[in-house]
């Protein structure tokens, strides 16, 4: 069956991450997405550094690797919106469309009458949104920012990493584009809404997202605390502020991840690790004494990890229910038989590399399921299809325009 958005069409003019990450997931839901490309470039990361992907042979190609990623289920539109002539065409295929995304500069849209309140006029039930750093108002609007930035700004940052005074300690970028994920997330819960409210009232709105905002949003209880209390957060490591044991913990072999999170999961841990004297202790027979004496419960469970192999602590504790884990290398993680059962990894034919290997989406409809229709494309693999289906263009037409500069054709 169709995707749940299968009757949806979206003009896509992000760039990079945050915007790409929102359209993608769109774009599985059934959404067909037209993603506007720079004629000659294209989205900044078809140039990003090796690797890049592979031929069937083996031989290396020129689509960088990382572009993949956020780009399937798309199909690429490559259009100068520079000139007269490829504003035209945009505000053309704006009238078609269900959702217009862009992330540039706050401003820079209007000087090409691609702006909201141009939009709207042709189209009053267009959804616009705009994916910008900062947001569209306040002191910083102006600014460019990515995402390791706003890890850093929001205090995220702040938060992670090892804490003072141990070996290693400082503030540590979390290791992907978390903020920009976030950010394309809201961005889709922002759109579906939008889209909701399009049904009962028929008109669309403008949305204005900022990657700072979602940043701030990801401290969730963090900030909430703070807010609460006002004393400054610190790092904690691999522990956690609120609950114990709730960490890393090294094992006879290797480490174990043990996160107990109430009393009856303590109390269970403690009898399969052979210490129910442990449990008893006033100390720690409560979360919240369990809290405030961090300090000597951790180096006493420390010593009875260290007792066992990884593996066997596995065993031992998750038929008890006490949530526990390895800590998986990537090449782990994607051989774990419950990663391999939920077919998290997906194939898809590819006009240049032939295949590519992807992360399929974690959404699981029973009745409108995920499509991946469209692969990862080339630059303008799709303009003369696009120009002629959906703006009825002849080939000599879009010849011309090409000719001009104003489109680009796969080459």
């Amino acid at each position: 069956m169709a995707g749940p958005l299968s009757h949806i069409r979206v003009l896509d003019l992000t760039r990079v991450v945050a915007g790409p990450w929102g359209t993608q997931i769109l774009g599985d839901m059934g959404a067909e997405i037209i993603k506007v490309e720079r004629p000659g470039k294209g989205d900044d990361t078809r140039g990003f550094a090796p690797p890049f992907m592979k031929t069937p042979d083996g031989e290396s190609t020129r689509e960088s690797a990382y572009f993949p990623c956020v780009n399937r289920s798309k199909k690429s539109l490559e259009l100068d919106i520079a000139r007269p002539e490829g504003q035209e065409i945009l505000r053309r295929l704006a009238k078609e469309s269900d959702i217009f995304i862009e992330n540039y500069k706050v401003g820079n849209l209007q000087r090409y009458g691609l702006d909201y309140a141009t939009l709207k006029e042709i189209n009053p039930r267009l959804i616009y949104c705009s994916v910008t750093g900062y947001g569209q108002t306040g002191p910083y609007s102006s600014m460019a920012g990515y995402d390791f930035v706003f890890q850093g700004m929001s205090g995220l940052m702040s938060i992670t990493g090892v804490p003072d005074g141990q070996p290693g300690a400082g503030p540590q970028k979390i290791g992907v584009a978390v903020t920009d994920i976030m950010a394309g997330m809201y961005a889709t819960i922002a759109v579906l809404g939008a889209l909701a409210h399009r049904d009962v009232t028929g008109v669309g709105q403008y949305i204005d997202l900022a990657l700072l905002d979602c940043s701030m949003a990801m401290l969730m209880n963090v900030g909430t605390i703070y807010l609460s209390d006002g004393k400054i957060p610190g790092r904690l490591g691999n522990s956690h502020g609120n609950a114990v044991p709730y960490q890393l913990f090294p094992s006879k072999d290797g480490q174990v991840i043990l996160a107990v999170g109430n009393n009856d999961q303590f109390v269970r841990f403690c009898e399969i690790a052979g210490r129910t004297d442990i449990a008893q202790d006033p100390r720690f027979s409560t979360a919240a004494a369990r809290v405030a004496h961090r300090d000597i419960l951790i180096p006493m469970l420390q010593d009875v990890m260290k007792t066992r192999t990884s593996m066997e602590w596995l065993k031992a504790l998750e038929p008890a229910g006490i949530p526990c884990g390895p800590v998986n290398n990537v090449a782990e993680a994607f051989e774990d038989p419950q990663v391999r059962h939920r077919e998290t990894v997906l194939e898809m034919p590819h006009p240049v590399a032939g295949k590519v290997r992807l992360i399929a989406s974690p959404l699981r409809f029973s009745e409108t399921p995920v499509e991946y229709r469209d692969p990862p494309p080339v630059l303008g693999q799709h303009t003369a299809e696009i120009l002629r289906d959906i703006l009825g263009m002849d080939e000599a037409a879009i010849g011309a325009l090409a000719g001009r500069g104003v489109v680009g054709l796969r080459r």
